[in-house]
């Protein structure tokens, strides 16, 4: 008897043939024995064989699902459409760089299941110890300050890959591109709770980054305005039924 995933581990990747593999079984012994799972990974157009790498572990992985991306869309989409493509009530989301420890995610399941609060849709992790460069680091916690000034939304770290959420909450909130790094921002207009939650971080041991200091802070002005914009036009209200 096939038993339903409690919770999908959803990985957006481009390029990333040989993180793969590790991150696949370190997913697989951080949460067997621990939550039922699958594994989503969706692939945005890799122009290596991350495809064929993927498809040659679901002989060994059968809870490793596949998405592949028929033009670019970039990390949001990616994330979203393996939300979209899940079938467990909640995600688990990591960056395919294996920056990001699988081994967290039962931290952060231990952080919802001790939550008393049904409002709580979404424990973000906190890099504390980040392991990127010097400049990396220092563009980071200027871009963090400013956007936590702007959008008041309590939160020390938004661009960590590893985050765990309700399914239906995160398909509630608009979409659009970039909107993975703010994903408390809108947790919080549409009326949930939020909290941040320490996390491992590691060195990039394989592959290139997709993102440099410039284009992110160039993205970053446009996007940071708009979601400002979405919260000064109010918040979503929620309803029940009498």
């Amino acid at each position: 008897m096939t038993i339903s995933p409690e919770l999908s581990v959803v990985v957006p990747v481009h390029n990333e043939r040989d993180n793969v593999e590790p991150l696949i079984r370190e997913i697989v012994a951080a949460l067997t024995n621990v939550v039922p799972f699958e594994m989503v990974y969706v692939d945005d157009t890799s122009t290596d064989d991350t495809v064929q790498v993927l498809q040659g572990l679901q002989k060994e992985f059968p809870q490793l699902r596949i998405i592949k991306h028929i033009t670019n869309a970039g990390q949001s989409t990616a994330v979203r459409n393996g939300v979209k493509a899940s079938r467990a009530p909640w995600i688990a989301t990591l960056d395919g760089d294996g920056q990001n420890d699988p081994a967290d995610i039962p931290k952060l399941l231990a952080q919802r299941d001790a939550s008393q609060d049904d409002a709580l849709k979404l424990f973000a992790g906190w890099r504390v110890n980040r392991q990127d460069s010097g400049s990396k680091k220092w563009a980071s916690k200027w871009a963090n300050a400013i956007r936590s000034r702007m959008l008041q939304d309590a939160t020390p770290d938004t661009g960590c890959g590893i985050k765990l959420f309700e399914r239906e909450a995160f398909l509630e909130l608009p979409h659009f591109n970039h909107m993975h790094r703010y994903l408390p921002a809108l947790m919080q207009r549409a009326g949930y709770k939020t909290v941040s939650v320490p996390v491992n971080h590691r060195h990039r041991t394989a592959g290139v980054s997709k993102y440099n200091n410039l284009n992110r802070a160039l993205v970053g002005i446009t996007d940071l305005r708009g979601v400002a914009w979405l919260i000064k036009r109010g918040k979503v209200t929620k309803t029940e039924e009498l």
